[in-house]
């Protein structure tokens, strides 16, 4: 756990500060997340992760979850440089109205990270598409 946290507290520095030492750039990333099939990977192991994390939970209660699945496998495979284009609504069209606040954000985060540990994606690789999230922070959290 206390790995976990140190792992965190990093990625959040390189997050705030915009930049990753030694993060894979390009469709070098979209590689190192395991291309099409690691993505998807990620994407089931963070639906389980969410499934047990009761602070969020209630978020997701009017989900389609296949749909939420497409479409999330989609965005993480066009941020990280992939060959898809996202065609899902805007975060800020989804998360309208849903008051996420900065500790349910946190607690997503963390179950993507686990469900990155749990499919083995290098730390620079979890790092660098951390970074390229965190610029929907101010589209899903509103204070």
């Amino acid at each position: 756990m206390k790995g976990m946290l140190r792992r965190l507290v990093f990625a959040s520095l390189l997050i705030l500060s915009g930049c990753a030492v030694f993060a894979p750039s390009g469709d070098d990333l979209y590689r190192n997340l395991g291309s099409e099939a690691g993505i998807s990977a990620i994407v089931d192991a963070f639906l389980h992760e969410l499934a047990e994390n009761e602070r969020v939970l209630p978020l997701f209660a009017n989900t389609d979850i296949e749909r939420f699945r497409e479409k999330l496998i989609e965005q993480l495979c066009d941020t990280a440089g992939g060959p898809c284009t996202y065609s899902g609504d805007s975060m800020r069209d989804v998360h309208r109205g849903m008051q996420i606040s900065r500790a349910q954000f946190n607690s997503v985060v963390e179950d993507l990270i686990r469900a990155m540990q749990r499919e083995q994606v290098p730390v620079a690789a979890q790092n660098e598409l951390l970074r390229r999230l965190a610029g929907m922070y101010g589209d899903i959290v509103h204070l």
